[in-house]
């Protein structure tokens, strides 16, 4: 009896949860069973990456070869080149890039003006939204050989040949990065908006008593008060270092800077999945995975020795 009734005790609480709040429970269901059809289930393809995979028999009836496709992936010249030229593009972005959206948070914060400010936040946000197909031609309109820039300097006299900004490495490497920071600048915005508006405003009171200027509130007030939410994306940021979207670089490259817009995404593709080598294909996805699991490890954990919160 004594047990039965410490059964009852300890599921009472589920029980009365579930009759209190069973909207919520059954509004769960649809989204849980998408992540258990279209995330988890897919994991099992993972085995892929072991096999000698034959689309004919399956992945439960292919030949296992352990580690083989990694070995033989590893040894190709072009994935070292890609590999290199995705840390060095996700490093020269981060280093870029990260540092921006903190900066037009706070200036859109101190803009006064309702109008200006949701103008400038409408037209930060745009990028974002639009296709790489989209930015592709732009950038290839804007930064061509013939195109608006080097047009434009040629009449001031300021060059004589066109600057190669989409057929030279270097250059190509540039004009990628700052289209990137571009595109992506506002949305991180947001999320840096939103940290700073949670901040107790009777701070910035404060601080305006005891005679602080502008750039010393925001150096004393703002940036410790968005501080854990710059921790939090900075090692999200350092996680991604070795993944790379496909189409941007396969959008803007071309085959006169293959070297060096060559990157794991654009090799998988054209390695594996071009040439139906699926079993590599995901061996190099897996490969991805796992570093970057470390890396975000690695980065949170150095994070919490520093004294920050980290992710969890």
């Amino acid at each position: 009896m004594a047990k039965q009734a410490t059964e009852i005790k300890v599921h009472q609480p589920l029980r009365v949860s579930l009759a209190r709040d069973w909207r919520l429970y059954f509004m769960m269901i649809l989204p849980v069973t998408f992540y258990i059809l279209f995330c988890y289930k897919p994991m099992l393809g993972i085995i892929i990456a072991f096999e000698k995979f034959n689309m004919f028999k399956g992945m439960w009836a292919s030949e296992w070869v352990g580690f083989k496709n990694f070995e033989f992936v590893m040894r190709m010249p072009d994935f070292k080149v890609a590999l290199t030229n995705t840390l060095w593009l996700n490093f020269v972005g981060l280093l870029a890039g990260f540092p921006v959206p903190i900066i037009l948070a706070i200036m859109l914060n101190e803009i006064r003006a309702v109008k200006v400010k949701k103008v400038s936040q409408t037209l930060l946000y745009l990028p974002h939204f639009l296709s790489w197909i989209i930015i592709g031609g732009m950038v290839l309109q804007i930064f061509a050989p013939s195109g608006v820039v080097n047009t434009a300097l040629k009449r001031w006299g300021w060059i004589e040949k066109s600057i190669p900004f989409l057929t030279e490495g270097v250059h190509w490497q540039t004009t990628y990065t700052l289209v990137g920071v571009w595109q992506s600048m506002g949305w991180g915005t947001i999320l840096y908006l939103s940290a700073i508006t949670g901040i107790n405003m009777e701070l910035f009171e404060a601080a305006k008593i005891d005679g602080a200027n502008k750039m010393q509130q925001i150096w004393h007030v703002t940036l410790p008060g968005i501080r854990s939410t710059i921790v939090v994306l900075l090692i999200l940021n350092v996680g991604q270092m070795m993944n790379i979207g496909f189409d941007r670089p396969f959008v803007l490259g071309n085959p006169q800077v293959q070297k060096y817009c060559d990157v794991l995404s654009t090799f998988v593709y054209r390695a594996g999945i071009k040439n139906s080598k699926f079993d590599r294909a995901t061996a190099i996805g897996l490969f991805q995975s796992v570093v970057g699991l470390i890396m975000i490890s690695t980065a949170n954990l150095i994070t919490k020795r520093l004294g920050e919160e980290g992710i969890w």
